[in-house]
């Protein structure tokens, strides 16, 4: 059984549940190294305290569950069936009369949580399996950090994509076609996110995606992007200069980099989340723009690309080794550009050390 695993089983021991239902695929990934979206089907991990663990899948999914190395119990079902009244049988066979249950609050659907109390009408649900998984997901292992540190590399490489494909009247979604085409090419066939591209005024949306807008001298382009490495993420963004821009894009840009910078470099065991985005957050309102920078310094990231913790004001969790977040601040004025600067890092026992190494100096391609 793999630490993870036995780290919940015990939990569920901890918290005297008779069982835990895990039901979101990437936790489920977390737990088994299976991972599979199963869009309307239902996939669930079934967890005891004092009996080995069993997959539930759809029968389409039973193969590929034994491809993923997963040596416990596996049933399936077919479309036609009852998933919940098959999962209670199951169930049932290993402990007859389950009555505390640990779910993840977070992400069970109000109808999945009804099916499976319609199987077991005396349940309690009295502990929240998403804030468990939450705490245990904080601290990655050297095992999966290497896994952080390979897609750290891809992403630079999707950078480097990025910006061998900036020239005149291509538009930023054909750009990211470029950067998500020569990726597969080199093997990595899932981004962690829609890769955003955006030039101009376009980067003033922090929240946009890549539009039709064609790309031209003279204005910033912002790359936010990251690579799925079986199962672990990379994010970074980069904002670079396409050709000569004017003294204001050129100026909110170095006003972003130090923030980054400064903040990045205060990362050590101790300092508290809400300690980093300050030191940030000061470097922008200092030089006049506080108000462009409308969001958290950062987030957590692993087996997804937001995670715990928040790396905001009010947030007093002391930054601890093992920790992997983004330091990412930004500055958007609507009309005129926007810039964003990130890397993610992992917390060592001086400092850290980032996974993306493309230059953050400021950077013009002509």
């Amino acid at each position: 059984m793999n630490q993870h695993l036995q780290a919940l089983q015990q939990w569920l021991n901890e918290q005297q549940l008779d069982l835990g239902f895990i039901s979101n695929p990437v936790d489920i990934n977390y737990f088994t190294g299976f991972y599979s979206d199963p869009e309307e089907r239902v996939t669930a991990l079934v967890a005891f305290p004092d009996h080995e663990p069993f997959l539930f899948v759809p029968a389409l999914s039973i193969e590929a569950v034994k491809l993923a190395g997963w040596t416990y119990d596996v049933f399936g079902y077919l479309d036609h069936e009852n998933p919940f009244q098959l999962i209670g049988d199951h169930i049932k066979a290993i402990t007859a009369n389950p009555i505390r249950f640990g779910i993840e609050k977070d992400d069970l659907p109000v109808v999945r949580y009804e099916a499976l109390l319609s199987q077991f009408p005396q349940a309690t649900f009295p502990a929240d399996a998403s804030r468990f998984i939450e705490g245990q997901k904080l601290f990655k292992t050297d095992d999966e950090i290497a896994l952080m540190v390979e897609a750290g590399k891809q992403a630079d490489a999707a950078f480097a994509a990025g910006f061998a494909a900036i020239k005149t009247g291509v538009t930023e979604q054909e750009v990211v076609a470029e950067i998500e085409y020569a990726m597969m090419k080199q093997g990595v066939m899932h981004m962690s996110f829609d890769t955003i591209v955006q030039a101009g005024q376009d980067a003033a949306n922090p929240h946009g995606g890549p539009e039709k807008t064609a790309l031209k001298p003279g204005e910033l382009i912002l790359f936010d992007l990251g690579t799925n490495n079986k199962g672990y993420m990379s994010d970074a963004t980069r904002t670079v200069a396409f050709g000569q821009v004017d003294a204001k894009s050129k100026e909110i840009y170095e006003v972003c980099l130090e923030a980054q910078l400064t903040a990045q470099a205060a990362i050590k065991p101790g300092i508290t989340a809400a300690s980093l985005d300050k030191i940030a957050r000061d470097v922008i309102t200092k030089a006049g723009y506080g108000e462009y920078f409308n969001h958290r310094l950062g987030h957590g990231i692993g087996t997804s690309t937001h995670e715990y913790p928040s790396i905001m004001e009010g947030n007093d969790m002391e930054i601890q080794p093992g920790m992997c977040f983004s330091i990412e601040p930004g500055i958007y004025i609507p009309g005129v550009a926007g810039v964003r600067i990130e890397d993610c890092v992992h917390v060592t026992d001086t400092g850290s050390e980032a996974f993306t190494h493309t230059s953050k100096d400021f950077t013009i391609f002509n």
